[in-house]
């Protein structure tokens, strides 16, 4: 850990521990990254770790670390920057606390989905080009299922 908590907002909440130089969205951090950011071993990280092995997703416990939700046991245990960074300076009372998210390398998986995401993208400037309407689509979609043949 590194850098120290700015004073809190003007509301009094506490503000963001997560220093993120790119300014986008928070990224979940793995127990890897969250041992290196509370400076502990392996095990103590999941000594500190809110699971239960009978509730996969147990009730928040502001004494422990909450992971986020989990559809599956089998998926890896990760967790919010804020979260960690909350229970760093509220239970393990560390005064100084900064949570770095480094951006992970881009899978096949997050490829695709962006070039899904940029397909999707081209057609609504197409849609809006044309100032086709949802109710020209269906019309069209209709007239389409008409002039095909039953299978």
């Amino acid at each position: 850990m590194n850098g120290s908590v700015p004073p809190a907002t003007a509301d009094g909440h506490a503000p963001s521990p997560l220093d993120n130089p790119d300014g986008g969205a928070e990224a979940l951090i793995g127990i890897e990254e969250v041992q290196k950011s509370l400076n502990r071993s392996r095990a103590s990280v999941y000594r500190y770790t809110n699971t239960d092995p009978r509730n996969l997703n147990p009730p928040f416990n502001p004494r422990k670390l909450n992971p986020e939700y989990r559809s599956d046991q089998k998926e890896p245990l990760l967790f919010h920057p804020h979260e960690v960074a909350r229970f760093a300076r509220d239970i393990l009372r560390i005064k100084e606390v900064t949570v770095e998210v480094l951006n992970s390398p881009s899978t096949a998986t997050q490829q695709l989905l962006g070039s899904i995401l940029e397909e999707l993208r081209a057609i609504r400037r197409h849609l809006d080009a044309t100032g086709a309407s949802p109710a020209d689509l269906d019309a069209h979609r209709q007239q389409h299922d008409r002039a095909r043949p039953a299978a």
